[in-house]
């Protein structure tokens, strides 16, 4: 598809038109599709992938520049930015997809009625799937495959500043459909980066996409919600929280804190506040702050925190309630578990939370009283991810609570039809 330039607004709602029914006729023949060809297109886009490496770090170069012009933060350079390793990463992650389990068709209950009625609950691709995404290039092979897989159309609508980065993994995603013989409309990325081609997505396309998944910051899931007129798979800021019970270790307390935080600062899943317990304040606020300076992290406390730690910032009201995506993190001390979880209730995004603790009482009260997509104890907040959970990829993190929660992988991509089964049954 060539790529489109200052579109006007009647031309932009027709190119959307055309996209919406391509991919609904697509669709059709996707949703009777082999797992084999599925599983074919999949390899091929991730060898396609490595022999396009080229074209496609010197697109993300384009971007990458052009970020840096702009004056983006580090951390959002590096959600941006492209290599050789991450491109063979995104490449592994397409084949781990084809290696999963086909969703498509499987069994998920079967009933028998005392009338001799047979019912199987059985899984059905949703249909056409719109994702509007933002700085990732990675999501266009992620989203895509995965949409795949589960037997839907997918319709990509990528950020500005990852434009020519997911140009080039598309053409590679192209080229798998191709050799497995599948339509070339199964993926389909908006040719033009107009935010009018958003608002077309959110309105339906005249009814021909099924469900949207945005892939961004607040203020792009907040549109989402407020204009979509199909439904939407919540995925929003992940203020993630990770709270130091009194009986935590304080060696495992220090390597999880500091990979929470700062494995990778930009993604979702990274810890954004962290929670101390009055009794080991003393000790454990001065080494885990200290820990989190060393590694360049800027610690943001209350006032006890700062009392303790010298170079700590006095946080805000602000800071509880912010998804930085960056080495920034705040620390507040609470009197018990109790009060950890009230905080948590009051700032949460609902993404992911972690207890540290060896006493599982307090445990077993977190597990239970914090109502996050994923809760974790004893475990770094940056393992809330499809492929940490064994889905090989996921399309994003589900923050809400109809449909699908948590990491949206292949199965959550996926929605059922009763089978029945009669033998001339009437009913009296």
């Amino acid at each position: 598809m060539s790529e489109v330039t200052s579109p006007s607004s009647d031309n932009i709602a027709q190119i959307m038109a055309e996209i919406g029914s391509r991919a609904k006729q697509a669709a059709r023949q996707l949703a009777t599709a082999s797992t084999s060809q599925k599983n074919l297109a999949l390899t091929a886009a991730a060898d396609a992938l490595l022999t396009m490496q080229d074209q496609i770090l010197e697109a993300n170069q384009q971007d990458v520049k052009a970020g840096q012009t702009k004056g983006m933060t580090a951390s959002f350079i590096d959600r941006l930015t492209l290599d050789v390793d991450r491109i063979a990463a995104i490449a592994d992650g397409l084949r781990a997809i084809a290696e999963l389990a086909d969703p498509v068709g499987t069994t998920i209950a079967s009933i028998e009625r005392p009338n001799g009625l047979k019912i199987d609950r059985v899984r059905t691709p949703l249909g056409v799937i719109g994702v509007i995404f933002e700085s990732r290039p990675n999501v266009t092979a992620d989203a895509g495959a995965l949409c795949l897989k589960a037997g839907n159309t997918v319709i990509l609508r990528g950020g500005s500043d990852s434009y020519n980065s997911s140009r080039a993994i598309h053409s590679a995603l192209q080229v798998g459909l191709e050799k497995a013989g599948l339509p070339k409309t199964t993926i389909q990325l908006v040719p033009t980066t107009d935010r009018a081609a958003v608002g077309e997505m959110l309105g339906g396309l005249s009814g021909n996409i099924d469900v949207i998944v945005p892939r961004g910051g607040k203020s792009l899931v907040a549109r989402v919600q407020r204009e979509a007129r199909v439904p939407v798979f919540s995925h929003l800021e992940g203020i993630c929280h990770i709270y130091v019970d009194k009986s935590a270790d304080i060696e495992m307390t220090k390597q999880i804190v500091l990979n929470a935080k700062m494995r990778r600062t930009g993604i979702c899943g990274a810890a954004e506040t962290v929670l101390i317990h009055s009794d080991i304040v003393p000790e454990y606020v001065p080494v885990l702050s200290e820990t989190l300076s060393e590694y360049n992290c800027i610690v943001r406390g209350d006032a006890t925190v700062c009392q303790l730690f010298e170079k700590a910032e006095l946080a805000t009201d602000q800071d509880w309630s912010t998804e930085y995506l960056d080495a920034i993190i705040s620390i507040k001390v609470v009197k018990d578990v109790d009060d950890a979880i009230a905080h948590i209730q009051r700032y949460s995004s609902g993404h992911t939370e972690a207890i540290i603790a060896q006493d599982m009482e307090p445990v077993d009260k977190f597990f239970a009283q914090i109502d996050s997509a994923i809760v974790m104890h004893n475990a770094s907040t940056q393992f809330a991810d499809g492929g940490e959970f064994g889905m090989g990829a996921e399309i994003g993190i589900a923050t809400g609570k109809m449909h699908a929660r948590g990491p949206v992988g292949v199965e959550q991509l996926t929605s059922f039809k009763y089978l029945v089964h009669g033998n001339g049954q009437i009913r009296p």
